[in-house]
């Protein structure tokens, strides 16, 4: 007769095996595809499984922001890799990758949200920010507008340090009102 923690031990490697074949089964049924490329559909595998053991930590580890910031940008990563695979996203994955910015923003959310219990303005500010930065990177990347990002840049610099500066004030300002609460 088992233990009651030998049960539970066995409970958990049968739901971690029930999940790794479910997305396995999905990996290929979805890579069963003629148009899919079966590299991306494998790095795209990896990468899901990759964030269900950082979830899994981050859940079995409380408090533990980063397995949860990488649990969450591992699992968009992934699922945007199957979308391109798939061509349902019709961008090139080699002109995607500000697509990471974006996804660690959207990553930052959930950390922050667990960490204090709702959305914390430092986390917000910075999501927004990484979003904000990676679909500008990302119209430079597809070359959807007629100039270089280096032209960009070199003609509009000073933008940086009007950005830069506000998102101080705006964090500084918003950090004073949380302390007062």
């Amino acid at each position: 007769m088992k233990s009651k923690s030998e049960r539970k031990i066995t409970a958990t490697v049968a739901f971690i095996a029930g999940i790794i074949f479910m997305l396995l089964g999905i990996t290929f049924l979805l890579g069963s595809l003629e148009q899919a490329s079966k590299l991306s559909v494998f790095l795209a595998f990896l990468l899901l499984v990759a964030g269900g053991f950082c979830a899994a930590l981050a859940i079995k580890l409380n408090k533990r922001s980063l397995y949860l910031f990488f649990a969450c940008l591992l699992m968009m990563a992934g699922i945007f890799i199957f979308l391109v695979a798939l061509e349902i996203v019709p961008v090139p994955l080699s002109s995607s990758w500000p697509m990471l910015s974006v996804f660690s923003g959207l990553a930052l959310l959930p950390v922050g949200w667990r960490s204090h219990g709702r959305i914390h303005t430092r986390y917000l500010v910075s999501s927004c920010g990484f979003v904000i930065l990676g679909f500008a990177l990302m119209v430079f990347s597809l070359r959807l507008i007629p100039f270089s990002l280096m032209s960009f840049v070199h003609t509009w610099w000073p933008l940086l340090f009007l950005i830069g500066g506000f998102t101080l004030v705006l964090i500084t300002i918003s950090s004073k009102g949380e302390r007062k609460e």
